[in-house]
């Protein structure tokens, strides 16, 4: 599926398709280059989730945990962009999160590409200064 937007305030539809097809299963892994909008989107994941806490990238943290409160699941925010490799990753115990029953947003998972469980979505972002475009695959 791919959808196409023009601008921040078009993220509910692409939300609730990505929602949609992560049903079974909660892994969605978000590419995109540096300032595409995986970070924004997956804010705007977590406020249909109805998650109550502010939601930040992990960028040194390398994971946040929110709650959702529509799901009643946690909802866990990775961010691998400074990993040097999957065994830090590893270190983390990544597999308590990612075989979980709560959503796992994960940010920059061409750093981890043998740690991917066996089904998961796979959200690709594409931007110009005009519009974003959302692949979405399960």
């Amino acid at each position: 599926m791919r959808l196409i937007t023009a601008n921040l305030s078009d993220l509910d539809p692409v939300s609730s398709a990505i929602l949609e097809a992560a049903k079974d299963q909660k892994v969605i892994l978000f590419f995109g280059e540096m300032g595409a909008g995986k970070t924004t989107l997956i804010k705007n994941l977590c406020k249909l989730l109805n998650v109550a806490d502010q939601v930040s990238s992990p960028t040194f943290s390398l994971v946040n945990e929110y709650f959702s409160e529509s799901a009643n699941v946690p909802v866990y925010h990775f961010d691998f962009y400074r990993l040097e490799q999957e065994e830090e990753a590893m270190d983390m115990g990544y597999e308590e999160y990612f075989y979980s029953n709560g959503y796992s947003f994960i940010e920059w998972p061409e750093k981890i590409p043998s740690l991917w469980p066996e089904k998961y979505v796979k959200v690709t972002i594409t931007a110009n200064e005009e519009q974003r475009e959302y692949k979405i695959e399960s």
